[in-house]
């Protein structure tokens, strides 16, 4: 739909939920459904036990961002995991170097 076709207002609405927030109008997606946005965003749901601080403590920090705290923590996990990946990478890198300068030095003192 073009924005010349907008009801003024709507996005507002939208955002503000004065539009589709009513649970009357709401309806849980068939597990079909579920299954082809998971498939189709390559999720997985899993389970895990944490500490309930730990819960508690994303919930307080979800509400502040005005998210879920279920999407804040797959967030934090997707920050970390390509976090550690890059420094691993990056350490990998420095010892090939190192072992590389080293076999550099030793064909130099032979």
């Amino acid at each position: 739909m073009s924005a010349e076709h907008n009801i003024p207002g709507t996005d507002e609405a939208w955002e503000n939920e004065a539009l589709g927030a009513s649970k009357e109008h709401a309806a849980l997606a068939s597990a079909d459904l579920q299954s082809a946005v998971d498939e189709s965003l390559a999720m997985q749901a899993i389970s895990i036990r944490l500490p309930r601080s730990t819960i508690e403590l994303f919930k307080a920090l979800a509400a502040l961002e005005g998210i879920g705290y279920q999407p804040l923590m797959r967030e934090a996990l997707t920050r970390f995991a390509a976090s550690e990946a890059k420094l691993k990478v990056m350490e990998f890198a420095d010892r090939q170097k190192d072992i590389q300068r080293q076999g550099a030095e030793t064909k130099k003192a032979a």
